[in-house]
């Protein structure tokens, strides 16, 4: 599988979070489409198939992020 450059990840995930609190401000049609389209994308670059995953797979594979640090992952 190919590796998306962190980079790469972290504009997605940087994206995503905005478009997810733009979309629970407004709740426009358009905002949900964009962030679904950024959804699709982080799934791809990360192997995943829903958007939970696909947001813990990318900040693992970040600079800086163990490989036992469960901190990611929300209760």
């Amino acid at each position: 599988m190919l590796m998306a450059h962190p980079v790469v990840l972290t504009n997605l995930i940087e994206q995503y979070e905005t478009l997810r609190i733009l979309h629970a401000e407004d709740g426009s049609l358009e905002v949900r489409r964009r962030m679904d389209d950024v959804a699709y994308t982080l799934c791809v670059a990360t192997g995943t198939q829903d958007i939970d995953a696909a947001l813990i797979a990318a900040r693992h594979r970040l600079p800086g992020a163990r490989p036992q640090d469960d901190s990611l992952l929300t209760a």
